[in-house]
């Protein structure tokens, strides 16, 4: 609770700091001062503020040190100077006996935070952090809103900024754009200055207040710019109440937008552009904006000095955002992104690094919770996969495990990237159309009610998608891979559980990759499993086909492709969507332009299989054999339900008499 002190009728005020951000200070200090509000007895700044700037009897000194052994009789201190100097000065004045107002981020790592803290609490006196959308009378509406449940269960909350910056921007002072100066930490960067209010607040919303409502916090750091800091990243917070909020900032965006922090909702989402105090909500019944006012933060410091209301953005309440600090400034320093990934524009000093296709690329990580290098972002770092599967030397697929993916994305091991031998990716993951989707593995939308495919479900009795509790996960209790002698191939043999939402197995599975060379630039790859129920009654295996949706029957083996050009679907039957959609073929085929060059995928059926192929090219790119088309399947103890499947991945682009040969060669390859 906040302690009322006995103050004066007119709080005395001195501001340490009068140039950058502290002209804003001056400003919103005249308009106090001209309401009766304070009395600006004093500035501080090595650089004296311009003539005629200060009006009346303002006392001038070069430092808060200087000030302070002058007394001018501040009762308030305004910090507004350079990072590494926020903690020193506000402990200085705090323990001369003045409450503190300190611009953000109030200290440069968690020990400055934890003595400043013990400062404020020996000396009694109060300390304001300059996040001033903290102010915002949107915060608690915002709260309101998703008390009364106007959006549905809290699925995340995301924090997306994209602003540009020039060369001039980190040469405007010495400890721009730098991790740390003459020894002491500085931690600038897009998440701890710039868009720092992001992260903030949209800690304020996810209800992360002290550090100790952080659980973890993941840090991917990059830079465009020839600084030490961060200029595009993705910080992932997980608080103690278990909510994600992912924030996808970035200071070489094509343009400056305005940046939000949203709620993310299975009914809908309540954003907030915080530099304006606006909301958007989307909902069921549309779309509606509202406009809120905002409580200055100055104002309110006056006003808890005088009759101990809370502050709006105590220092203590700032505990959850230098978690996050103090994460960014103990992480590797951000690594470089490389030229051939970076447009500039404008010259001289006004020039400025765009990352290309950064706007897409945010809102993906947004949409997948999921950092730069989870996503496998060309110029971000590489993560390596659990397991690599390789062709006479060449790696052609890597195995995921799953367990970096959001839960309502249905976590589960699938295959990616899968490669060609010429070095093709044919597969994708987390796109932003549809971030459940895991390269190429296996998935199912319903199996005894529970979602092992992600996002929402289709049911029979809402006749449309929804968000459900409903998301399971597949893990691996014991995974073997055996190289072939000579490197030409091998095989990957997995056990897994299919857990429901608490937990609890549903589903064993035993899975078996098999991966071997044909020729100098095709090999196979063939896909073997066996679902099990995992107690001793019947489960049930469907789709949202088997649950009345119209030729949507997808389910069981999916192969999810990048973007291509070109695209040449078909079977030994038919070409293009309409014709090879829910068609029952030994083969079909994907031929197309991808990426890295042509490439065509066979997708061979065993001979005895019934299973229609499910086919994607207009919405997106995908392939899989449809398990339960229109009718679910029963897994029965004793009795499990097999399926199998092989595919050439070849570079160039293989016509039906090369496919027809091709199978005839192999024999009979599922």
């Amino acid at each position: 609770m906040t302690t009322q002190h006995s103050v004066s009728a007119i709080p005395r005020v001195a501001l340490v700091g009068v140039h950058g951000f502290g002209e804003r200070h001056l400003a919103n200090l005249a308009r106090l001062e001209e309401a009766g509000a304070l009395e600006l007895v004093a500035v501080a700044d090595p650089n004296p503020p311009h003539p005629g700037t200060l009006a009346g009897p303002v006392a001038v000194f070069p430092d808060l040190a200087a000030l302070l052994a002058a007394q001018p009789g501040a009762d308030v201190v305004i910090i507004a100077t350079p990072i590494q100097t926020h903690a020193p000065l506000a402990a200085a004045a705090l323990e001369a006996g003045m409450d503190v107002y300190v611009e953000k981020p109030p200290v440069a790592s968690l020990a400055q935070f934890e003595q400043v803290v013990a400062t404020a609490k020996d000396s009694g006196r109060l300390v304001q952090v300059g996040f001033q959308s903290l102010g915002s009378h949107a915060l608690p509406a915002i709260r309101e809103m998703v008390d009364a449940g106007n959006i549905g269960t809290v699925l995340g909350i995301s924090a997306s900024g994209q602003w540009l910056r020039t060369k001039a921007y980190f040469k405007r002072s010495r400890w721009a754009g730098k991790r740390s100066l003459d020894g002491t930490d500085v931690v600038d960067g897009v998440a701890t200055n710039a868009l720092a209010h992001a992260v903030a607040t949209g800690l304020h919303l996810a209800g992360a207040r002290t550090a100790a409502d952080v659980a973890s916090v993941d840090t991917d750091l990059y830079r465009a710019n020839s600084t030490e800091s961060d200029d595009t990243s993705i910080i992932r917070v997980r608080t103690g109440q278990g909510t994600t909020l992912l924030c996808a900032l970035t200071l070489c965006a094509p343009e400056q937008l305005d940046p939000t922090v949203t709620v993310h909702g299975t009914l809908g989402d309540i954003t907030l552009s915080y530099t304006k105090d606006e909301v958007v909500i989307t909902s069921l019944d549309g779309e509606r904006r509202d406009s809120y006012g905002r409580t200055d933060l100055l104002e309110n410091l006056l006003a808890a000095r005088a009759t101990g209301v809370p502050l709006l953005c105590g220092l203590e309440d700032t505990g959850a955002f230098t978690t996050v600090l103090e994460a960014i400034r103990t992480s590797p320093a951000p690594a470089p992104i490389g030229t051939e990934h970076l447009s500039w524009e404008g010259e001289g000093d006004g020039a400025h690094p765009v990352v290309r296709g950064i706007a897409d690329l945010i809102q993906r990580a947004v949409r997948a919770q999921a950092t730069f290098a989870e996503l496998g972002v060309p110029w971000a770092r590489h993560l390596p996969p659990v397991h690599t599967l390789s062709v006479d030397g060449s790696p052609v697929a890597g195995y995921q495990d799953g367990s970096h993916i959001r839960a309502v994305s249905s976590p589960r091991p699938y295959l990616h990237p899968v490669r060609t031998l010429g070095g093709t990716v044919v597969t994708d993951h987390q796109p932003l159309d549809h971030v459940w989707h895991l390269g190429a593995g296996v998935a199912l939308q319903d199996v005894d009610g529970v979602n092992f495919w992600g996002g929402r479900t289709y049911t029979r009795e809402a006749g449309q998608y929804i968000w459900r509790p409903d998301h399971g996960s597949i893990s691996a209790t014991a995974v073997q891979q055996t190289d072939a002698a000579g490197g030409h191939g091998g095989t990957l043999q997995e056990t897994l559980s299919w857990n429901g939402p608490d937990g609890a197995p549903i589903l064993h599975e035993e899975r078996t990759w098999a991966w071997s060379s044909v020729e100098a630039a095709i090999w196979r790859l063939s896909l073997d499993f066996a679902l099990s129920p995992a107690g001793n009654k019947p489960v049930s295996l469907g789709s949202p086909g088997s649950n009345g949706r119209f030729e949507g029957g997808y389910g069981g083996f999916f192969w999810r492709l990048p973007a291509c050009e070109g695209v040449t679907v078909w079977t030994p039957e038919g070409s293009g969507e309409s014709a090879t959609h829910g068609s029952v073929t030994r083969w079909l085929a994907w031929a197309g332009m991808f990426d890295g060059g042509p490439a065509t995928l066979v997708f061979v059926a065993p001979d005895d299989a019934a299973d229609p192929w499910f086919v994607r090219v207009d919405g997106y790119p995908g392939v899989g054999q449809s398990l339960a088309w229109d009718s679910p399947v029963v897994a029965r103890p004793g009795s499990p339900v097999r399926r199998g499947i092989t595919v050439f991945v070849a570079d160039g682009i293989l016509a039906t008499p090369d496919i027809e040969t091709l199978i005839h060669q192999q024999g009979n390859p599922s």
